[in-house]
C-alpha cells in the first residue's frame, strides 16, 4: 500500500458550548472538507466536549475526510489544568458503528482510538503551545495560545 501525505488546513478559530476551539482539517482533496460534512462534524461537537472544570475553556478538533465514504472528527479538551480529554465522532464508517455510508451522518465512536497517521500532526503542536503559553510562563496567556496553530501544508514533513 503507497502512503501519501494529505493536506492540512487551519479554518477560524470557533466559540462552541463557552469553549474556544481551534480547528484543523486533514483531506487529500485539495477543494478541501464539503460544507455539508463541516456542519454535521460541528454539529454534533456540543455532544462531544467535557463539562468545564477550572482550566481555560480551550480545545482543538482535527476532522479528516476519509479517501472512501468516512469522516471523522477527533475533539481534544483540555481539562484539569495540563490532561487532554478525547471524545471522538464519525460518518459514513459501518466499521466504526455508523448505521450507513453517509459522511454527514455523524454518531459518537467509543473505541479508545486517539486518531490516525494523518490526524496525529496537531497533537504535538497544541501539547508545546499549551505548555508554552499557559503553563510555563507566570501568567497564563490563553490569547496567545488560540492564535498559536499548527501551519497549514501538510500531515508530515514537518521534522
Amino acid at each position: 500500500m503507497a502512503f501519501s501525505e494529505k493536506l492540512l488546513t487551519v479554518p477560524p478559530l470557533i466559540r462552541v458550548a463557552g469553549r474556544h476551539v481551534k480547528r484543523y482539517h486533514v483531506t487529500a482533496d485539495p477543494a478541501g472538507i464539503a460544507p455539508a460534512v463541516q456542519d454535521a462534524a460541528y454539529g454534533i461537537l456540543p455532544t462531544l466536549l467535557p463539562v468545564p472544570d477550572d482550566t481555560p475553556p480551550a480545545a482543538f478538533v482535527v476532522l479528516h475526510r476519509g479517501g472512501d465514504d468516512g469522516a471523522y472528527l477527533n475533539v481534544y479538551s483540555w481539562v484539569w489544568d495540563n490532561v487532554l480529554h478525547f471524545r471522538g465522532a464519525a460518518a459514513g464508517q459501518p466499521v466504526l458503528g455508523c448505521p450507513d455510508r453517509d459522511p454527514t451522518h455523524f454518531v459518537p465512536v467509543e473505541r479508545p482510538w486517539i486518531g490516525c497517521v494523518w490526524e496525529l500532526p496537531p497533537i504535538r503542536h497544541e501539547r508545546d503551545a499549551w505548555v508554552r503559553h499557559l503553563l510555563a510562563p507566570d501568567a497564563p496567556d490563553l490569547d496567545a495560545y488560540l492564535i498559536d496553530s499548527l501551519p497549514e501544508g501538510t500531515t508530515g514533513d514537518r521534522a
